[in-house]
This record gives structure tokens, C-alpha cells and sequence, in this order.
């Protein structure tokens, strides 16, 4: 079996927590394939195009005309240490959070955690004054407020989980998480700052998810009908199979007519012995059966 057969089988058999760093890692290396081939080419518009294809818009016009951005760019990444880094945080979380919650849940926190973040990144590139001038090129990829919003799910549905770290030993999750959010969400906030409330924008998702599923309210409930939705239009509908019975031969034909003919003379023999009423349900089936054929 060859590398891209393991892929695919791990794929498809794995957690939905596989699947997302897989779809990751694909586009990935899609986005880097396209800028390798510009560079080749001399041509940089091709790794331009590309990320402006994947790329969430802060501005609200060019967010019309790309519209599927809100959700492609949770997935796209550019650089080696950011998909990394990222990667391995979903990887950590996730496997805390499929140990309390199912995957649904983490599919859905990890969706509409990221639409939250892209939401909060255009509303403030188009309300605060401090990007006025660079509101109409400015654009968003990654996927940290995705992961932002699981790492804060997790953390608040289980604060006091324990998890060993380098150097610290046993800390709890929620210092951990807390730690996670103030480093890469509020340190140095005028470098990367539309990536920054994008990640507020994650975990503030996050947290609400948690804070309404103690309360008996899944706020991805009805998101994962509509995932449903589409995942059983694109699923290959299953052809039906029709079988042939095979044509009996002559021989076959008569041996069957000869063996129901002996069933009936014996059903005529019976009744002529002990009459009707001797035969049994069956028999008296047989024969009614038999009279409507001749009929």
C-alpha cells in the first residue's frame, strides 16, 4: 500500500479530528505547490491569485464577490511555523476534547469558531478608525481562531483537567489555555493585529459554546444539520442492483413440472382415500393453488 492510499484510508477512517489537519495540511501544500510554481515561472500573480482565492477580505465589497472565504481560510495557511504551530495545538486540545465531548461538537466549534473570528476581524477593520487606510487590501488566513475556540471550549468545560507540560510538570488546562490566549491574542497586539481579533473573535466563541452547553443549549446543533445537509448531496448515492434469475434449461424445467406433478397426484390419492377434510393446510393450499392455474 503506498503513501496515498495511507492517506486516504486514515482519512477515512479517522476521527474528524484527523480529517481537519489533514484538510489543513492539503490545502497547505496546495498554496505552497502555487508558489512554487510562480516563482518558477516568474510569475508571482499565480501565488497572489491563489491566496486571494482562500484569503477572508476584511472589506465588505471584495467579501461579496468571495463569499466561501468566510470558511476557506480557516483552513489556509501560508507559512511553515504558522500551520505548525496551530496544527499542533488542534492536535493537543482536540484529542482533550473528543475525551468528554463527540466529534460533532468538535467540528462544529472548530467551524463557527472560525466564522466568529472572521466576523469579529471585518466588523473591527470596518468600524475602527486605525484601519481606515488599509481596510480594502487587507486579508486574513489561518486557522487560529478555530483553534483558539477549542482550546477555550475545552478549558472551560473542564478547567481543572491537568496536563503535563516541559519544564512546569502538572498544570491545569485553564492556566494553560489562558496563557495560550494572552501570548498569541494580546501580546504585541499592533503586530498581526487582524489576526489577533480573529483569535479573540475564536475564543470568545468558545467560550459562550461551553458556557451554553452546561445550560443544556448546543449552539451547533443546528449548524451540524446543515453540514449534514451537504454532506448527503455530495455523498455517491449507491447504484441498485437488479439480479437475473438465470432461465431454467429444458431439463430443469420438466424436472420441476415432473416433482409438482407427483405432489399433486399425491394430494388426489389422499382425497380419494380419506376425502378433503384428511388433507392438511398446506396440501388444501397446494391444491386451491393449482385449481386457479387451470381456471
Amino acid at each position: 500500500m503506498g503513501i496515498w492510499d495511507d492517506v486516504q484510508n486514515t482519512f477515512r477512517k479517522g476521527s474528524n479530528l484527523t480529517r481537519l489537519i489533514y484538510i489543513n495540511i492539503g490545502v497547505f501544500l496546495l498554496i505552497t505547490l502555487a508558489a512554487i510554481i510562480g516563482y518558477l515561472l516568474s510569475n508571482p500573480a499565480i501565488s497572489a491569485v491563489t491566496l486571494e482565492i482562500v484569503a477572508v477580505p476584511a472589506s465588505l465589497n471584495n467579501l461579496l464577490t468571495r463569499p466561501w472565504t468566510i470558511i476557506t481560510y480557516m483552513f489556509s495557511h501560508k507559512e511553515i511555523w504558522h500551520i505548525l504551530f496551530n496544527m499542533l495545538w488542534l492536535y493537543w486540545f482536540g484529542r482533550i476534547f473528543l475525551e468528554y465531548l463527540d466529534q460533532r461538537k468538535l467540528v462544529a466549534v472548530y467551524l463557527l469558531g472560525g466564522i466568529s473570528g472572521a466576523v469579529v476581524y471585518i466588523v473591527s477593520f470596518n468600524i475602527f478608525p486605525a484601519f481606515t487606510g488599509i481596510v480594502a487590501e487587507s486579508v486574513a488566513i489561518g486557522a487560529s481562531a478555530s483553534v483558539m475556540a477549542v482550546v477555550i471550549a475545552i478549558a472551560a468545560y473542564v478547567p481543572d483537567y491537568t496536563v503535563n507540560l516541559l519544564l512546569l510538570g502538572r498544570i491545569k488546562i485553564k492556566y494553560v489555555a489562558l496563557a495560550i490566549f494572552i501570548l498569541t491574542s494580546v501580546m504585541d497586539f499592533q503586530v498581526n493585529s487582524g489576526g489577533k481579533l480573529a483569535h479573540m473573535g475564536g475564543a470568545l466563541f468558545g467560550y459562550l459554546y461551553t458556557l451554553n452547553l452546561r445550560q443544556g443549549r448546543d449552539l451547533g446543533k443546528s449548524f451540524n444539520r446543515i453540514i449534514d445537509f451537504f454532506a448527503t448531496l455530495f455523498k455517491p448515492r449507491k447504484k441498485l442492483k437488479v439480479k437475473y434469475k438465470k432461465p431454467a434449461t429444458d431439463y430443469d424445467y420438466n424436472k420441476i413440472k415432473a416433482e409438482h406433478q407427483v405432489q399433486i397426484n399425491r394430494i388426489l390419492d389422499k382425497i380419494s382415500r380419506g376425502g378433503y377434510d384428511s388433507l392438511t393446510k398446506e396440501e388444501k393450499e397446494t391444491l386451491f393453488r393449482e385449481s386457479q392455474k387451470k381456471n
